[in-house]
């Protein structure tokens, strides 16, 4: 028996559990994990606690950092649109895109020719529809090439997210326009950077994945904490009996009531399991 026994911690990746800003900004290597981050997650797993990772990142963008981070949990990947077994190597959950977005999507980007975006299929290919510099740039941070299509009528179904790609500026009017016709009201629609605006199905968010986690652990909400830095992170921060945030967050996941520990480049997961070690002393 442990003291973290029957507790869940639920961390984003990029610029939470690993600070990768940097990286995408220089086109620098990722950085490692860090040995005091790396550490405290052992901890936390040795005394019965079970982690996991929640992250916008489709699988194919994150699996190669499975053997480098201590997990004994299914992950969240594609931004809540499922949820993975790494041990066994199968989806538990997916909650999935319906097809109309093929149509009503291309007809968007038809309107706005700066942006461009990726189709992220169930087989793990990741589809992209008029590449830009933005999409090149998440390529060098993902580590995972795109397969481009001409549009996305003529990309394959079912998909789990699609992941739009231009300046913020850009986006802000796809967002408004996608809003504007009813769409914020029938998908999740999240900005995760300032130049990245995800869509998946109504409810496939993080925070209702990690809730489909917990109850697939047979973990209690009540010791469910989640840690993140981005909009989309929100969803999960909410339904946490507590959530946290690095230093480095958005104002709006401050403004969510998150508990903000040290920046993502100074150990912020060793801070978050240093407040539960306390918490369950």
């Amino acid at each position: 028996m442990g003291k973290f026994d029957g507790v869940l911690l639920a961390s984003d990746f990029d610029n939470t559990l690993i600070y990768t800003e940097g990286a995408l900004r220089a086109g620098a290597p990722m950085p490692p994990l860090s040995q005091r981050n790396r550490a405290a997650l052992e901890y936390f797993i040795a005394e019965g606690g079970r982690f996991a990772i929640a992250t916008g990142r489709a699988l194919p963008a994150f699996i190669r950092f499975v053997p480098e981070i201590p997990m004994n949990a299914p992950g969240v990947v594609c931004n809540g649109a499922s949820l993975y077994d790494f041990e066994a190597e199968v989806y538990l959950e997916n909650a999935l895109l319906d097809k109309s977005v093929h149509v009503w999507g291309q007809e968007l980007l038809d309107r706005f020719p700066a942006v461009a975006v990726e189709a992220y299929h169930v087989n793990n290919t990741i589809y992209a529809v008029r590449p830009n510099e933005v999409t090149r740039q998440h390529e060098h941070l993902t580590k995972v090439d795109v397969t481009e299509a001409p549009s996305l009528l003529e990309v394959p179904q079912p998909l789990g997210k699609l992941l739009f790609e231009a300046e913020h500026n850009d986006l802000l009017a796809l967002e408004a326009e996608m809003r504007a016709q009813g769409r914020g009201e029938t998908y999740e629609l999240v900005f995760s950077t300032p130049v990245l605006l995800e869509l998946t199905a109504k409810g496939a968010n993080k925070g209702g994945m990690v809730r489909r986690l917990a109850q697939h652990l047979g973990i209690s909400m009540e010791h469910v904490y989640c840690v993140g830095d981005e909009a989309n992170d929100i969803p999960m921060l909410t339904v946490a009996a507590q959530g946290f945030a690095p230093a480095n967050c958005k104002d709006i996941v401050r403004q969510c009531g998150a508990t903000v520990v040290s920046d993502a480049e100074h150990d912020a997961l060793a801070d978050v399991v240093a407040i539960l070690d306390a918490k369950y002393a």
